[in-house]
């Protein structure tokens, strides 16, 4: 059975004091000007955080034998406790933007593009929802036809992170190049590099949070990449984005045990010096009851997530199967998210009216917490998942 070992912990103490040195007294600042620290990447990449999952010819700790996803969720962990928005810079980072290339890529496209996303010089996105294709991702409509050994791609892509920074390298598009016999889509994945003529990145976008990260809708008109930018083979695109997304929901539930942690730490500390009534609030049950249940809340989550990362592990040294690593990132995703989203509303009641104060890291918390439950599946294709994995078709 899984369990994280003292070089786990130690790895969790090294990244946790990068966090708190490194971002903690910025992340007010940056949230309020929703400022993306291009110059706090290649600090990660010193740490070695991009690396995680990477063998070392391409730049990379080769942690493969040592449970290297396990690691990177830590590291997940630990910068989500600080601040959301820096937690899944990471995890898309590796997850949607080093992954795909380093899982489906050919050794010149590694060559090319892994090394400097390792050392954080620079980032990738991962081009997968759409105005009209977000759960149902078989809906896209971005095309790409091959003319004279180029991809000539027009759509549209939304929400994509890490897409518009200034050390963005390309984008990992998904996009439908032909239809199969069953007259369903055949979805291919292009790389398009940055600045490529006809790739336009949008104005970032206004949200309600994650300030920090950077988000943008992306356009495609006739541009045009070469035929040897195909990631994997024609029509593989749908298979290669769905792995994607296993891993990034165990990504996520780490990023949300962070955010559940963060709010114990603050709600206990507050419970312990605001008083009322001639008493720290935290001698009332009313408070210290919605406390305690934060705790097994953290428990539960934190379990879940790292059996699914363990899992994960043992899946990519042949141990475990794909299929329990699916069911397991599910139901990690589905607890963890809405534990967090949970945590974040008790830790605002706790704090009362200082909870609705910017000034308050809790008031980040509350409105970093919501979109949890809908990147990487949203809450109720996790309960589908769930329930066609235990024969409930529906």
């Amino acid at each position: 059975m899984f369990e994280l070992t003292k070089d786990h912990e130690d790895f969790r103490q090294v990244v946790r004091q990068f966090a708190e040195t490194e971002v903690a007294p910025h992340v007010e600042k940056w949230d309020a000007e929703s400022y993306f620290p291009t110059e706090l990447i290649p600090k990660m990449g010193e740490l070695g955080l991009f690396g995680l999952v990477v063998p070392e010819e391409y730049g990379g700790a080769g942690m493969a034998e040592e449970g290297a996803f396990t690691y990177l969720c830590l590291a997940i962990e630990e910068l989500g406790r600080v601040d959301q928005s820096i937690g899944i810079t990471l995890s898309a980072g590796v997850g949607l933007g080093i992954n795909p290339i380093l899982t489906y890529g050919n050794d010149e496209q590694k060559q090319k593009w892994l090394p400097d996303l390792v050392a954080g010089n620079a980032l990738a996105g991962f081009g997968l929802t759409e105005p009209d294709a977000g759960s149902d991702a078989s809906g896209t409509r971005t095309k790409a036809s091959l003319e004279n050994g180029e991809w000539v791609v027009n759509g549209a892509k939304s929400f994509i992170t890490n897409s518009g920074t200034d050390i963005t390298s390309c984008v990992t598009v998904t996009a439908r190049t032909g239809t199969r016999e069953n007259g369903k889509p055949e979805i291919s994945a292009i790389i398009v590099p940055s600045g490529t003529p006809g790739f336009t990145v949008e104005p970032a976008y206004r949200k309600l949070g994650w300030h920090i990260s950077d988000t943008h809708g992306l356009t495609f008109e006739n541009c045009r990449v070469p035929e040897s930018n195909l990631l994997g083979g024609v029509g593989e695109g749908y298979k290669q984005f769905l792995k994607t997304l296993d891993d990034g929901r165990i990504a996520i539930s780490a990023l949300a045990v962070g955010l559940a942690q963060a709010c114990l730490e603050q709600t206990t500390q507050y419970a312990k010096t605001r008083t009322a009534f001639g008493k720290p609030i935290g001698a009332y049950q009313g408070v210290s009851f919605q406390i305690a249940d934060l705790q097994v809340m953290v428990e539960a989550a934190r379990v879940l997530t790292y059996k699914a990362a363990w899992l994960k592990d043992e899946q990519e040294a042949g141990r475990r199967s794909m299929q329990e690593v699916k069911k397991a990132a599910s139901i990690a995703k589905l607890y963890s998210t809405e534990a967090a989203v949970t945590a974040t509303r008790i830790a605002t009641q706790v704090f009362g009216g200082n909870g609705f104060m910017e000034e308050y890291p809790v008031a980040r918390f509350y409105r970093d917490a919501k979109i949890l439950e809908i990147g990487e599946g949203t809450s109720e294709v996790q309960r589908m998942l769930i329930a066609r994995g235990l024969g409930l078709e529906g």
